[in-house]
């Protein structure tokens, strides 16, 4: 294993689904002689398998792939156990992908525009054990912290989701039928249908028991249907 004055380099997988931006940044690590990036992979799935291939120390992780995206994939990657720490790194500021990729199991979020030296300095923290996010990223999750507890939204636990299908996916995980879920929502039998397959397909869920089971165990409840009792730990495993 490569090694840099004695002490062992991180071993670095990349994931993203842009080419460019993907072997930019494998260069850019390379480059530095601080890491050893031992492959690249295009989406979620092919980043499974390079994981089980390679057994990094360091995953950096895009949120929005096709086939699997980042969030799922880190999900995924914990739940099986893996030793790889993975590390967000997206475009994207918003709340809800933030915490989603928290309850997920990601031990750092970086923004793509992050310099090399807060690049570099991330996957050394991630190896090592520790937690990485950015200044203002640190601040919301303050922020975060101080807020009164509560259930995530299907939208903030399935970032991937339109505000209409994390609507619906609320309603399935309350148990609801297509019928029951077209008249609280006002919509018509085959609209719900249609963004039901939806909610299966951006899930990769067998049917609508296994998207409603993946929603509760994500902590998701209907809109206006608080859970008592959950801490700020509960909201970001997700329990």
């Amino acid at each position: 294993m490569p090694e840099d004055g004695g002490a062992v380099l991180p071993r670095v997988l990349v994931v993203d689904d842009h080419p460019l931006f993907r072997d930019g940044v494998a260069a850019l690590l390379t480059s530095t002689g601080a890491v050893t990036v031992v492959g690249t992979a295009a989406d979620g799935e092919q980043a499974l398998g390079a994981v089980a291939q390679h057994d990094p120390d360091v995953v950096l992780m895009d949120v929005q792939m096709p086939v699997l995206d980042g969030v799922a994939a880190t999900r995924r990657l914990v739940d099986s156990g893996a030793r790889s720490a993975v590390v967000v790194l997206t475009m994207s500021e918003e709340d809800a992908t933030v915490f989603a990729a928290v309850r997920a199991g990601a031990r750092g979020y970086l923004l793509k525009g992050a310099g090399q030296e807060e690049l570099v300095a991330a996957v050394r923290t991630a190896a090592a054990g520790g937690a990485v996010f950015g200044a203002a990223l640190a601040a919301r999750m303050a922020a975060f912290f101080s807020a009164p507890p509560g259930p995530p939204s299907a939208a903030a636990a399935f970032p991937g989701l339109t505000a209409r299908e994390a609507e619906v996916l609320e309603q399935l995980a309350a148990g609801r039928s297509n019928a029951e879920i077209a008249g609280r929502l006002f919509l018509s039998p085959k609209t719900v249908r249609n963004v039901v397959s939806a909610v299966l397909a951006k899930l990769q869920a067998a049917d609508r028991g296994e998207a409603a089971a993946r929603a509760r165990e994500a902590g998701v409840v209907p809109s206006g249907q608080g859970r008592s009792g959950s801490t700020v730990a509960d909201r970001l495993r997700g329990g």
